[in-house]
């Protein structure tokens, strides 16, 4: 039977990566990253939580995290849970559960100018600008590509009828009709 460990997450760096060889020559640079959840309750508080995630990154990737990452930046993360243990100095054995680190991709969080915000606005987000909401997508900023939707399907328009035939209507009742073929007018 198969199985899944594969972690992906994308957080803030808790502190500096630390770098060091194991005696075979081999580099290991660990890390650690923070993610936050918000929700809110059935009362309508809003609330959230942080977790704290420990990783490990081999070879030439904890090179590249050692020289790149820093404290405060912004990761995504692919790798894999591992649990390992050991025996402290009291004789106490203690492990820790840390992702693997298979892939990493350094996140920009935008700049935060005089003129510019740390985050976008919906108005902004969806292509219009708030001088042109009545006038359409503005001409700076493209709008969201969308899916073609489908038309809705419109009812055949119907030709009024004459006096004859509402008459000609009115008169043909026939109870052993049958009422679909009726409708269809058979």
């Amino acid at each position: 039977m198969r199985s899944v460990n594969k972690v992906i997450i994308i957080g803030n760096l808790t502190r500096d990566p630390e770098m060091r060889q194991t005696p075979n020559g081999q580099s290991v640079t660990t890390f650690g990253i923070a993610t936050n959840r918000e929700w809110t309750t059935k009362s309508s508080e809003k609330k959230n939580s942080a977790e704290f995630h420990e990783c490990v990154a081999w070879a030439r990737l904890a090179e590249i995290c050692h020289q790149y990452l820093k404290k405060g930046q912004l990761v995504y993360i692919e790798g894999y849970l591992k649990t390992r243990s050991w025996d402290s100095a009291e004789g106490v054995k203690k492990f820790k559960t840390e992702i693997v680190v298979k892939d990493m991709i350094r996140l920009e969080k935008r700049s935060r100018d005089e003129d510019e915000m740390d985050y976008i606005p919906e108005d902004e987000v969806m292509g219009f600008d708030e001088e042109d909401m009545d006038n359409g997508p503005s001409s700076t900023m493209e709008a969201p590509m969308e899916a073609p939707m489908e038309a809705p399907m419109e009812a055949p328009a119907q030709m009024p009828m004459s006096d004859t035939e509402m008459s000609m209507d009115l008169d043909t009742d026939n109870s052993n009709e049958n009422p679909i073929e009726k409708d269809l007018g058979l």
